[in-house]
């Protein structure tokens, strides 16, 4: 496989998008937080301080919305997510629809799997339960025996839904799945976890089920010291992932295989976090066999550096908490497990600047369909072209690549090598004394159309065209002197403010082309040239930004 075929597979897959939206409206785990924004500050001020972006503090629990169930919510010795590689996440899989079989407080089986679906050994599997009706993006269910005569959707979603039966884990381990996804609130039965604790009239409901189904109380089916063995031990040391509160395009795969992306934020000192969850198929009539085949030769560059409480936030923006609400010994034996509450603004760690970041017409993050975060594009190493506080061009870049209209472009100088995980770390020089783009540059990306850009620094812009240049004058100092042996003139002359203030946020944004900063990981070591780029960004439909998995695509 060339690089070009590589690129021509993936441009022409169909992609599906399975992550249900993220919003404040979004129902958390019963008990837990749901997700809160505000604005700290607003482009022209707000509350709370600052002014100059549209800028979001969130607090927010791991396991709303589309998430993926890390091996130390169980089990706190094991991988934290930061630690699991992409590899692990991503493969050939199938959905199986059981919705047909399944209803409230029922079971799904490995028998009512295999019937529908070819399971093979190492599979990701998804299990469409059906029961994604109940999640809050969806109509209501109507129910003229119930309150109001609709069903309560987070009952639905949270409490009732059917959960694996008895033999259902011991069968996924033998086949070795690597990933185990769901329509619903858990993975788990829900009268498997705390639920049975919160909400007794409805265990009552599932106990009175499976005693005329089964002829058995429900500790008769799930031991609770065997169960707490299995789930809390067996499993999490095994590799087995769990994704939860699937949603999004599930209903075009039912029964179908397909190459999974289950890529998660690479939090590193917590139990779950968020995914954008993503399946692809091949194009209309093309060969499944070829197409999944050909996915198997595409090599992953994961580009996202590591989610830390130690990740440095940019200027004036708070930093990321985490405090722990419950852990795997605080409940009852079988009922625990390991759950943290997370604070932090956007501009830290890799994320996305969203349209609404400084456009307030603009889309939010979650609006952005998942079709605008992927495409063919170019790295373009420009490392030995730059050096502190200078300025690049768009001949550095059209001289070092086959650079196309309408590619993803993610920029290269090398500052990667600064950030907080690196031997050669220098916070100073990473935040303040990057390259920056020069005054030519957000017109020449309108004139190229380009979709997005990226960059291994912490900003798109120049740090002297932000409010850096206020709180660094001895810097802007030395930033000036350089750009006057560089263009001739003045920092006011080459970039004059009312202009050149973030330029590459406020000119280019109202037309759709924004950009991802803080790229490290695998970039340290792309060359330059034509690549296929992702980016799985949290469906967030509040945010303005949000973090995600940054990922180029070449051949083995």
């Amino acid at each position: 496989m060339t690089r070009q075929d590589a690129i021509a597979t993936l441009e022409n897959a169909r992609w599906y998008d399975l992550t249900q939206p993220l919003s404040i409206f979004t129902p958390p785990v019963p008990g837990e937080m749901p997700l809160q924004v505000h604005f700290f500050k607003r482009l022209t001020g707000a509350f709370g301080g600052g002014q100059g972006a549209n800028g979001q503090l969130i607090e927010w629990s791991n396991n709303s919305g589309t998430h993926l169930v890390g091996p130390r919510a169980f089990h706190s010795g094991a991988r934290a997510i930061a630690d699991i590689p992409l590899e692990d996440l991503c493969g050939e899989g199938v959905v199986a629809d059981v919705s047909d079989a399944v209803s409230d407080y029922g079971f799904y089986t490995p028998e009512m799997i295999e019937a529908r679906v070819a399971v093979k050994e190492g599979d990701i599997l998804i299990v469409h339960t059906g029961y994604h009706r109940y999640a809050w993006d969806q109509g209501d269910v109507a129910n003229p025996e119930a309150q109001g005569g609709v069903e309560n959707k987070e009952f639905g979603y949270y409490v009732r839904h059917p959960g694996p039966s008895p033999d259902f884990f011991a069968w996924a381990l033998e086949k070795k799945l690597r990933v185990v996804g769901v329509d619903c609130g858990s993975a788990e039965h829900p009268m498997n976890t705390h639920v049975r604790r919160l909400h007794p009239p409805e265990f009552a409901k599932a106990e009175a089920k499976a005693l005329e189904e089964t002829g058995k109380s429900w500790d008769k089916l799930f031991p609770v010291a065997d169960y707490y063995g299995l789930t809390h031990r067996t499993i999490p040391k095994s590799g087995l992932l769990l994704v939860e509160a699937l949603g999004g395009e599930i209903k075009e795969l039912l029964n179908r295989r397909a190459w999974f992306f289950v890529p998660p934020l690479p939090f590193m000192e917590v139990e779950s976090a968020w995914s954008r969850v993503a399946a692809l198929g091949p194009a209309e009539g093309g060969d499944e066999a070829a197409f999944l085949e050909a996915l198997a030769e595409i090599e992953m560059l994961d580009m996202t550096l590591p989610f830390s409480v130690q990740t440095p936030q940019w200027a004036n923006y708070e930093p990321l908490s985490i405090k722990y609400t419950k852990r795997v010994g605080g409940q009852d034996l079988g009922l625990g497990r390991n759950n943290a509450h997370c604070r932090a603004s956007f501009h830290l760690a890799t994320h996305m600047d969203g349209e609404k970041h400084f456009w307030a017409a603009g889309r939010t993050i979650g609006e952005v369909p998942l079709d605008h975060w992927h495409g063919p594009g170019v790295i373009v190493d420009i490392s030995e072209d730059v050096s502190d506080s200078s300025v690049y061009t768009p001949p550095m870049i059209e001289d070092k690549v086959d650079l196309q209209d309408g590619d993803i472009l993610l920029i290269k100088t090398g500052w990667n090598r600064f950030g907080w995980n690196s031997p050669d770390s220098d916070e100073f020089r990473y935040m303040i004394q990057h390259p920056g783009p020069s005054p030519e540059f957000a017109d020449w990306c309108v004139e190229r159309k380009i979709k997005w850009l990226g960059i291994d620094c912490v900003a798109m812009e120049h740090p002297m065209n932000t409010i850096q240049r206020i709180f660094h004058p001895g810097q802007f100092a030395v930033a000036n002197a350089k750009l006057k042996e560089q263009y001739g003139g003045d920092w006011d002359e080459v970039y004059p403010q009312d202009k050149y203030y973030q330029d590459m946020h406020l000119n280019l944004f109202p037309k759709g082309i924004v950009h991802a900063e803080n790229l490290g990981g695998a970039i340290a070591d792309a060359e330059s040239g034509r690549y296929y780029i992702a980016a799985f960004i949290q469906r967030g439909m509040e945010l303005a930004s949000c973090w995600g998995r940054f990922v180029a695509f070449r051949e083995r």
